[in-house]
């Protein structure tokens, strides 16, 4: 029983100095050897534990997803107003990704590499989005004329793209407009509400 405590214990280190690395460095920047000196282990242990980089990090994604799918999947499936669950999505997706930042420059790369295996081996059917209701519900508001016309995918993806490109370009942004950590978590917080009003501002008549 020690045993296991120790080895959950060793893993639990190992994935925490892993997260502080990729938000650092990145996905592709950081090195084992650079999780195994943060987390206080030599490489030989860190290596016991997770075989390479990319099986590391593929235990850290399902980690998130599995906080932010069924977040974003409540939400979906749920039968508030359209509105307010353009502001929840924005909360609960920002939130998770503030927390992760890595992650979609990480699913950007492997789905261009290989999509079909990525998504049989990252997102099976427990934390696969499933966004049928929502993009159902848009239509709806659309036909009752109770918002402009738009293309449930198109909003849809306006809202994700929205959420999700700082990210992906987050060390240009960083670059070119000088913001530190701090500066950008600071700017990704306020994005929160203002990409839901900037998305439900298009759309109110």
């Amino acid at each position: 029983m020690a045993k296991i405590k120790i080895e959950k214990s060793t893993e639990d280190k190992i994935l925490a100095a892993a997260k502080k690395i990729f938000i650092s460095k990145g996905m592709f920047g950081a090195r084992m050897q650079d999780i195994a000196d943060e987390a206080g282990i030599n490489k030989a242990l860190l290596h016991y534990y997770f075989r390479s980089k990319e099986k590391l990090f593929e235990v850290i994604f399902i980690e998130a997803a599995q906080k932010l799918f069924p977040k974003i999947n409540s939400i979906f499936e749920s039968d508030m107003p359209l509105f307010e669950k353009i502001r929840n999505f924005c909360e609960e997706y920002l939130t998770v990704m503030m927390e992760n930042p890595y992650l979609p420059s990480f699913v950007v790369n492997e789905i261009n590499r290989d999509p079909q295996n990525f998504i049989k081996k990252i997102w099976n059917k427990q934390h696969f989005p499933k966004p049928q209701k929502f993009l159902e519900q848009i239509e709806r508001e659309v036909k009752k004329k109770t918002i402009k016309k738009i293309s449930p995918l198109d909003l849809l993806i306006n809202l994700i793209s929205l959420s999700i490109f700082p990210f992906v370009a987050k060390s240009m942004i960083q670059s070119v407009i000088g913001l530190d950590e701090l500066q950008f978590r600071a700017v990704m917080e306020k994005r929160k509400k203002d990409i839901a009003e900037f998305i439900i501002a298009s759309i109110k008549k």
